[in-house]
């Protein structure tokens, strides 16, 4: 988080709380690995949008958007459990794409295809109590 020798920002630091900076970069990992599932769900649209890629510009959006994401990820399983960082990221894409699939490409949303996104999300809130 703090790599690369440069000084931890002022807001890592709190006088009377010295366990703020570990906090802090939990937090960020936190931040990192739900950005990394939102550009999961950019590479997925963008890859569907590539159809096959036989496109040039949905097609290096993908590769882009997945270069990202598995790099933000890796950041974040620095502090986040394996486990959890990667059913996190796996859940949010799956459930974001599968909304996107049905606003921006009239995907089908049965009850039944409902009610397993409503599964994952609650899966994915377990996993994040059981995490701490």
């Amino acid at each position: 988080f703090f790599s690369g020798g440069r000084p931890p920002p002022i807001w890592a630091f709190h006088p009377g709380r010295p366990g703020l900076l570990v906090e802090s970069r939990l937090l960020m990992s936190w931040i990192y690995l739900i950005v990394a599932a939102l550009f999961e769900i950019v590479w997925a649209y963008a890859m569907k949008q590539s159809a096959g890629f036989t496109r040039l510009v949905p097609s290096l959006v993908t590769i882009s958007a997945m270069l990202v994401s598995f790099w933000l990820l890796s950041v974040a399983m620095r502090s986040i459990p394996l486990g959890t960082a990667y059913t996190i990221w796996t859940g949010i894409g799956a459930v974001g794409t599968f909304v996107l699939g049905i606003v921006l490409l009239a995907e089908p949303a049965s009850a039944l295809r409902i009610t397993a996104a409503v599964l994952i999300v609650s899966g994915l809130m377990l996993m994040k109590i059981a995490s701490g």
